[in-house]
Parts: C-alpha cells; structure tokens; sequence
C-alpha cells in the first residue's frame, strides 16, 4: 500500500504569488528571477500560436507553473541529471534547469515527441542557456541514465510507468507530478506494474500530490 509521508512545508498565501515570494520560498536568485520572468512571456508569446498550457493558468504563472516545478528539487537534493517525460511546455523540465544552472553537472533531459512544442522547447533553452538538451522523441525509445525522471500532465500512471521502465532499469527514482485522482490511478497502475510509492503533498495546490516512486516492475501474474 502507498504510504503518506507529508513533509513539513511553509504555507502558501491565498492571493496569486509574486515573484518575491516564490523566490522566498524556493530560494531562487535574481537571475533565476528573471529567466523565469523571460520564460513566462515567451510561454505566453508562443501559447497564442500552440497549445502549450491552458491559457487561463499563464496569470497565476508563479503558483501554477513556477512552484509547481521548483517543489521537485528538495525532493532528491543530490540528483543532478533529470529526465522530464512529455515536458511539452518544458514543465518541471525548464524551470528545474533555471534554478539549478550554477550547479556543477546539472543537467535536464526535455522528452517531448511533438515536434512543434520541440521548437518552443529549443528557443527557450538556447535564449537562456540552461543545462538542457531537447529530445523529439518518445520516452521509452530513448537511451538515458539519469538521477530523476519526471512528468507532470503527460499520462495515467499505468501508462507512465510504462514509459520510465526503462529508466528505472538503469537506477533512476522518479517524481511525478499528479492530481487529485492520484489514488485512483495508483490502484489502476497496481493491477500491472509492481512499485513502491510515497504520496506527498504539493506546495502549489492543496488537490495536488507527488508521486514518489523508487521502483518499478510488471506486476506478478495473479
């Protein structure tokens, strides 16, 4: 069975959150301020012409997208290559490489199989120079070995396990990002793959849960 293990955690105001107080919680620095600032418009420039996020979502950027993503990285301190399945807008992916760019050997793997989303993906990281390489590709075909591989809005868990397998195999743990029909997919996933999983409160929106997962492998034959 999953077992709950909310961390302590501060709380987050009601009103929308500006850029001080994500960077009071988070710790993020001036520069990483304003990447996510140059981030959130090309998001909003590029979203006129794609479907990247949901257009009533870009005016609480800071809570919705922004902590949404930074909440991953006191997760798993220590990890320093990630691989973000399905990033499409390049959430947790990009905003994990913005706030991490000053560490030694950090480095984001953006999974994304649309080519178009590809594009936004490859402007945004080569205008801000961040720690991450854009692959148009699917998740399962490729050949990674990272610390973390993480989702957010990108399948079913059933699915997703499916897609990390090959991750897991290679040593990876993994942080998915979910809503509040979590348990559901959880029991859903059981009937075919065998995992553990911590369930974990998210910071950004009291509906939301991560997912913990520290293996995975098909479930035995009943």
């Amino acid at each position: 069975m999953p077992a709950a293990t909310p961390p302590d955690t501060p709380l987050i105001p009601e009103a929308p959150l500006t850029p001080e107080a994500f960077a009071a919680l988070t710790g993020a620095d001036e520069r990483a301020l304003a990447d996510l600032e140059i981030y959130r418009a090309r998001l909003e420039d590029w979203n006129q012409r794609m479907n990247l996020v949901g257009p009533a979502t870009l005016p609480a950027f800071w809570s919705r997208h922004a902590l949404d993503s930074a909440q991953l990285l006191p997760l798993a301190p220590e990890a320093l290559t990630w691989a973000d399945l399905g990033t499409g807008a390049g959430l947790p992916g990009v905003v994990l490489a913005i706030l991490s760019r000053n560490r030694p050997g950090f480095h984001v793997h953006l999974v994304e199989s649309m080519a178009k989303r590809c594009r936004f993906l490859e402007a945004v990281t080569e205008e801000l120079g961040l720690p991450a390489t854009v692959h148009n590709d699917r998740a399962e075909a490729l050949d990674l070995s990272v610390d973390i591989v993480t989702s957010r809005a990108c399948a079913p868990l059933v699915r997703l396990l499916g897609y990390a397998r090959p991750y897991f195999r290679r040593g990876a743990g993994a942080l998915f990002l979910k809503g509040q029909d979590v348990v559901a997919e959880i029991e859903d996933a059981t009937r075919s793959w065998d995992f553990e999983v911590d369930i974990l409160p998210s910071l950004s929106d009291d509906r939301g849960r991560i997912l913990r997962i520290r293996s995975s492998g098909r479930a035995p034959r009943r």
